[in-house]
């Protein structure tokens, strides 16, 4: 059997595989490219610094013009300068005494407490060791995670009614210490709901979470009484 092949059809053949491998080749250039512009943005300004601190979880935070990063164990800067990481020893938050004393951020179970501040009220949420927010900062408070476990303060939000004159919703606040995980999802109930007056002018101190870590299931929980009560929070 005799098998006639076009010349055109080769010919335009060639030409589309020489067409592929220049595009391919630009592409593999301009990815090149990006790498070594992204390697440049967070390999510099590792100099001049203002605070380094101990390896944690295989990262250490790094201060520059009041703004703190996080390097690898090889110097590389793998979280850009930002600034709402959470400086342990400026939280208020007293249940874990060896992190409230640190005076630097730094990762716990792979997640770092961040702080955003929305109508002149500070919140608190989690980034991951990419820099990415993973838990959104919509807590009054929290401690930093314990067996992937960490105590927030969870704000409720009530529509009361409305005022027909100003037209607008009557609403109460308030708040209860809980136990999340990881992923910021709810793990346990530990103390409230406590009354809140959702205003700057109320809140200029962030509230102090009352409840400790003992164990990872276990903790120790501030009665309205004052005094403590022991709680595992996998038994029903």
């Amino acid at each position: 059997m005799t098998i006639l092949i076009s010349f055109h059809n080769v010919e335009t053949y060639f030409y589309l595989e020489f067409i592929n491998k220049l595009k391919m080749k630009k592409v593999l250039i301009f990815l090149a490219s990006c790498m070594v512009f992204s390697t440049a943005i967070y390999a510099q300004d590792l100099n001049d610094l203002e605070y380094v601190s101990p390896f944690h979880e295989g990262l250490a935070a790094v201060k520059k013009g009041g703004q703190w990063g996080f390097i690898n164990t090889e110097g590389t800067m793998v979280i850009n300068y930002r600034n709402d990481v959470v400086v342990a020893e400026d939280n208020l938050t007293q249940c874990c005494s060896n992190d409230s004393s640190k005076d630097y951020p730094f990762f716990k179970d792979a997640r770092c407490l961040i702080k955003k501040t929305k109508d002149g009220i500070d919140h608190y949420g989690f980034i991951n060791k990419n820099g990415a927010v993973v838990i959104e900062p919509t807590f009054l408070n929290a401690t930093h995670f314990h067996g992937k476990q960490a105590i927030v303060l969870e704000i409720y939000k009530e529509v009361l009614g409305k005022n027909a004159l100003l037209d607008k919703n009557v609403v109460s606040y308030n708040y209860s210490e809980i136990v999340i995980d990881d992923m910021g999802k709810f793990k346990a109930y530990l103390i409230g709901p406590v009354n809140l007056l959702y205003d700057k002018e109320e809140l200029k101190s962030t509230p102090i979470i009352e409840s400790r870590f003992l164990s990872p299931d276990l903790f120790a929980v501030k009665t309205e009484k004052g005094n403590w009560e022991i709680r595992n929070i996998n038994l029903k």
